[in-house]
Parts: C-alpha cells; structure tokens; sequence
C-alpha cells in the first residue's frame, strides 16, 4: 500500500500542538533519557516505540477505565487506549525531530458485530515512510518496530470491511479526537469510537 501524506509539507510531521505537546516538559524529559541510551536516530526510534508499547498498558487490557488523548497525560498517567498511545509516540518521535504521522484501520470490533477505528503511526526514515503499531502486544498480538516490513498488530481483512486508510496525517483525525475529548471513561470511549473515517 502507498501512503499519502495529507500535508505536503514536511514540517508540519514535526509540529507540536495541544495533543502532540512534544515540547511539555515531561515529554521532552522522557525523550531526552531515551534519547541518552540510543547511539543514533534508528535507536532512538525503536527505544520509544517499545517503551510506549511496553511501559504504557493499553487501558482496555489492563482494565484502566481513564481516558488520556494528550501525549504529555498518557506518559504522565502510564495508560491509553491504541489512539492516546500513538499521539504519545508521535509526541516522542517528533521532540528529537524525526517525522512522525498518525494513520489508522478499521477493523472489527465487538467480537466481530461492528467496526472501529484502529490508531498507529508511521516514522520517516530514509526518504520513506513506514508504519509501527504501538498499541501493546498480549495474546496474539506481536507487532515489532521494523523499517522491513511491517510487523503491526493486526492486517486488515478487506472481505470482512477492514481497512487500511493509507493518508498519513499530521494531526489526530477529528472523528478520533472528538471522541477522546468527550469520553468520561473508557467504557463509554469504547462504546462510542467512530466505526470509519469521514471522506
């Protein structure tokens, strides 16, 4: 699949913002420790996307029932759900300047009686960009950091409706953030996530 950036411009994939707030001060101070371990910018990479994937529990596994959509509220309160996460990762990525977009799925949610959004993000390396799925691994999710290939938690099954939305964007999609913003809690965010992105 091609992605597609949405903005041309490719500053606007190192921007902060009231949701990717890479220059708060607790962002800039978990990337700089980050960045302290990593001997180069490929390190840096990977050292963040484990630790958001690995150190912040994605609230429906662990049964947190907060709902964070500001990156500097999800390192601050160690939870979110795949969306929250990824606006964390991109916040990361972007403070030691490496472009980071947000990209989405829809895939099936509810045991198979309906669909979701599905949030990760993609870095730019080497003129291209590849995409990384930091949502958390558990039983039967297994995704890597990896510029050869994807290795993302879930492949879309296109005869089932899913889908893989190849725009690259540089700011979380409305039909996400709206949500996020108005959930009192996790339960009610899971109940109320857009089953597709507006055209």
């Amino acid at each position: 699949m091609q992605l597609i950036q949405q903005n041309p411009d490719l500053s606007a994939y190192l921007a902060a913002d009231d949701v990717i707030d890479h220059r708060h001060p607790l962002v800039r101070e978990t990337a700089a420790r980050l960045a302290e371990e990593s001997v180069d910018s490929y390190a840096y990479a990977r050292a963040a996307y484990e630790y958001v994937r690995d150190a912040i529990p994605h609230s429906a596994d662990s049964g947190d029932p907060r709902v964070t959509w500001r990156a500097s509220d999800v390192l601050e309160k160690g939870t979110g759900i795949c969306h929250a996460k990824a606006h964390a990762l991109t916040a990361l990525l972007r403070a030691e300047d490496i472009p980071a977009a947000l990209c989405y799925q829809r895939l099936t949610h509810d045991a198979g009686t309906g669909w979701c959004v599905h949030g990760l993000i993609a870095v730019r390396f080497h003129g291209a960009w590849h995409r990384q799925d930091c949502r958390g691994n558990k039983p039967g999710v297994d995704a890597q950091f990896s510029l050869q290939g994807e290795r993302l938690a879930w492949v879309p099954d296109t005869g089932e409706g899913e889908v893989d939305y190849p725009a690259l964007f540089d700011a979380p999609h409305p039909a996400v953030l709206d949500v996020l913003r108005a959930a009192p809690d996790r339960p009610h965010l899971w109940e109320n996530l857009p089953d597709s992105l507006a055209a």
